[in-house]
């Protein structure tokens, strides 16, 4: 029994030597492109308008609140405001219960929106299966959605991990391949359409046709919105100036929930994980509205009730490509200190077109003329991860930096997506999926051990080996 638990904890040790930056990195050579890095055609099936006169298109739904008892509907009827109404109930068909949204429209250049609806449900049990009806006539839609379980140390829950997704035959394999793997809910860590890359009224039409387009996840599951840099569109030789404009009008966050003052930085929990979104391209540094309330948002976690620590942003602070190189070191001088210092357990960043994964490394502790001018191993750091290959048309960015940094386990210029599965307080599995020749693949994975728990759990461990020490000392001496 004594020679098992050694055993056990030697295997432990080197697996703690690996997530802690000893091991070498692995650089893929695996370079996938399996379609061009060009749009669907419009008239493909995947943007199909659904059938009836005014019918709700482009459906999605987000978290509502702060712990996940709420839901925000969005929706888009195109020749008319039609109804706000949405009907949910516990079975298809019997819907016990109503909601009344509100709507609104814009203008970007002479484009006009459609009517977008946003509906508030709210007070809604864990744990639960409801169905939902939005539409007026015979143009009814019929859609459901599951609610989380409820705030729990021990509760398990399966993330998606989607980046720069956009709107070509490579977003549709990662699509395809997301929504086979059983995620519950999308962290999605910024720039959804791509719009921004057309002119004119057709920045409009290419974000109905995103809407549409990843209709058949948002509409059953809520994804979690991180706006990224062609969310932006700041386009003044069209007369539009306003950063944000189609992106805040289109896709609501529960910002006011968590004592946030604007929609792009926003927190929530869900079933064990406590959520930060924070925004790239906002103002952050020292007594910004977004620096203040991030400060005060750490105070507010609870990792007795969330033990997992979760960070989403758009430009990642550790990125070895030649692609957006060094674009978040302003953002890692102002954050990465509070990363350690709350232990945060994993980052999630896009951007960069690519698959990237660190070790946990900081490099906190370097002031000009003095410390160390380079990342360090550090238990209390977050493992950093860029998933900015979801198959937008810029394409893959496949030149990384040589040698490839200490700091890097591995990496790969490939489209895919992450899953990140919470198994309990202590342990969640991850892994990165390569969307290769069809199928499913998954190519990078690894046990993530928890920064609050498992930092208890590692010191009862050492206490363990110890008694074991002693009792072989013990064994030998009699």
């Amino acid at each position: 029994m004594v020679s098992r638990i050694l055993m056990l904890l030697v295997v432990s040790s080197l697996l703690n030597l690996i997530h802690n930056g000893v091991a070498e990195g692995v650089t893929s050579a695996f370079i996938r492109s399996e379609w061009p890095s060009v749009d669907i055609p419009l008239d493909h099936q995947v943007f199909k308008v659904p059938n009836g006169y005014n019918a709700p298109q482009q459906v999605h739904i987000t978290q509502g609140d702060y712990d996940g008892k709420a839901v925000i509907i969005s929706w888009v009827t195109a020749d008319e405001p039609g109804s706000s109404q949405v009907q949910y109930g516990l079975s298809e068909g019997k819907y016990d219960f109503n909601a009344k949204g509100t709507f609104k429209n814009y203008t970007f250049y002479d484009y006009k929106s459609g009517y977008i609806h946003e509906c508030l449900i709210d007070g809604l049990e864990y744990d639960t299966k409801y169905y939902y009806e939005i539409g007026d006539a015979d143009s009814t839609r019929k859609f459901w959605f599951q609610t989380p379980p409820g705030i729990d140390p021990d509760a398990p829950y399966k993330f998606g991990i989607i980046g720069d997704l956009g709107q070509t035959f490579n977003s549709l394999s990662t699509m395809e391949h997301y929504m086979q793997g059983g995620g519950q809910a999308v962290l999605f860590v910024g720039d959804l359409s791509y719009a921004d890359r057309y002119k004119y009224n057709d920045v409009g039409v290419r974000w109905d046709s995103w809407g549409r387009f990843v209709e058949q996840s948002t509409a059953y599951q809520p994804w979690i919105w991180c706006a990224g840099n062609h969310e932006i569109e700041y386009m003044p030789y069209m007369g539009e100036a306003t950063p944000f404009k189609s992106y805040l009008q289109r896709y609501p966050t529960p910002y006011a929930a968590s004592k946030s003052s604007n929609p792009l930085w926003y927190a929530i929990r869900r079933a064990s994980a406590h959520i930060i979104v924070l925004s790239s391209y906002s103002p952050f540094v020292k007594y910004t509205p977004q620096w203040r309330w991030l400060a005060e948002e750490f105070k507010r976690v609870d990792r007795k009730k969330t033990p997992w620590l979760i960070v989403l942003m758009h430009v990642p602070i550790y990125n070895s490509n030649e692609a957006h190189f060094m674009e978040g070191e302003s953002m890692r001088v102002v954050y990465e200190s509070w990363f350690v210092k709350y232990k945060v357990d994993v980052i999630f960043a896009g951007h960069v077109h690519a698959y990237e994964r660190s070790y946990r490394i900081s490099n906190i502790h370097y002031y000009v003329s003095i410390g160390d001018a380079y990342p360090v191993p550090d238990k209390s750091a977050p493992v950093y991860i860029t998933v900015g290959d979801g198959g937008n048309q810029e394409g893959l960015a496949g030149r990384f930096r040589d040698p490839q940094p200490e700091y890097s386990a591995f990496r790969e210029a490939s489209y895919g997506h992450s899953t990140l599965e919470i198994k309990n307080r202590m342990h969640a599995l991850y892994h990165w999926n390569r969307n290769d020749d069809g199928k499913k693949v998954a190519t990078d994975s690894f046990i993530l051990h928890n920064q609050y728990w498992g930092t208890s759990h590692r010191r009862r461990r050492r206490n363990l080996r110890r008694n074991i020490s002693v009792l072989c000392d013990f064994k030998q001496a009699s």
